[in-house]
C-alpha cells in the first residue's frame, strides 16, 4: 500500500518502503516510480502512459520521503533546486557507538568506485574527488547506539553512510560500510524534505517517520 505524503497537479510525495528500488533496475523488482504511475493512473482514470519524473533518489535499502514530479515543468524546477542545494534534506539514523561530539559538521572528499558500487574517502591528489558536507546532531543514546539527525548539505553517493562510518560510527545494519556484518535492515530514513513549490513558489515541508516498533528504532520511541 503506497503511503502518499503530499499530492497536487505538479508533484506527489510518498514514503519509499525499504528495499524497493526508486526506478527499474537489473533485478526487475517492482520499483517506486512504477508504483506511483499505477497509483496516479488508477486514481484519476488516466489513459495511456502517465508521466512521473524522478528528481532525486534513495539507496535501495533506505526508506523514507521521496518527491516525484507529475509534470515536466515540475521535474525541471525541482531538479534545479536540488542542483543548487536549495532543497533541505533531513535524515534520521541509528549509529553504533556513543558519539563523543554531539553536534557538528563533517567535511570529506569522496570518490565513487563504480565496480563495487561504493564511495571511498579520497586522498587530496584524486582528480575525481567530490566535496561532501553534512551537519549532524545526536538526539538520544541507548544501549550503545545513538539516534542521529543528519542534514545533507551536498548529495553525494552513499554520503551519510560513508562519512559516519569513516569517523567510527557506522549506521546500524549497514552491510556495505558497517563493521558488524549482521543481517539487519539499515537504520537510515529520509525524514524531512523542505523545498519551494515549483509553481506556487510557497514552502512545502514533507515528513516521514521510520517504524518505531522495529529495532533499533524501538529504542527511541
Amino acid at each position: 500500500m503506497l503511503e502518499v505524503l503530499y499530492e497536487d497537479n505538479h508533484l506527489v510525495a510518498v514514503t519509499k518502503p525499504c528495499n524497493v528500488p526508486v526506478m527499474k533496475d537489473a533485478s526487475n523488482d517492482l520499483d517506486l516510480q512504477t508504483m506511483v504511475k499505477s497509483y496516479i493512473k488508477e486514481k484519476y482514470d488516466k489513459p495511456g502512459n502517465v508521466f512521473i519524473g524522478l528528481v532525486h533518489r534513495l539507496d535501495r535499502p533506505v526508506g523514507g520521503a521521496v518527491i516525484l514530479a507529475r509534470t515536466s515543468k515540475g521535474a525541471s524546477r525541482l531538479s534545479e533546486q536540488i542542483r543548487l542545494q536549495k532543497m533541505d534534506k533531513t535524515y534520521l539514523c541509528v549509529v553504533r557507538g556513543t558519539m563523543e561530539k554531539k553536534k557538528g559538521t563533517l567535511i570529506h572528499y569522496l570518490v565513487k568506485n563504480q565496480q563495487i558500487n561504493k564511495s571511498l574517502i579520497a586522498n587530496s591528489s584524486n582528480l575525481h574527488k567530490k566535496k561532501a558536507i553534512l551537519d549532524y546532531e545526536v538526539l538520544d543514546e541507548k544501549s550503545g547506539l545513538s539516534l542521529v539527525k543528519v542534514r545533507l548539505i551536498t548529495g553525494r553517493h552513499h554520503q551519510i553512510r560513508v562519512q559516519l562510518s569513516h569517523i567510527g560510527y557506522p549506521i546500524y545494519g549497514d552491510l556495505k560500510y558497517g563493521t558488524v556484518k549482521q543481517k539487519a535492515q539499515i537504520a537510515l530514513w529520509a525524514h524531512e524534505l523542505v523545498f519551494e513549490h515549483p509553481t506556487k513558489k510557497e514552502e512545502i515541508k514533507i515528513t516521514s517517520s521510520p517504524n518505531y516498533e522495529i529495532f533499533p528504532w524501538s529504542l527511541f520511541i
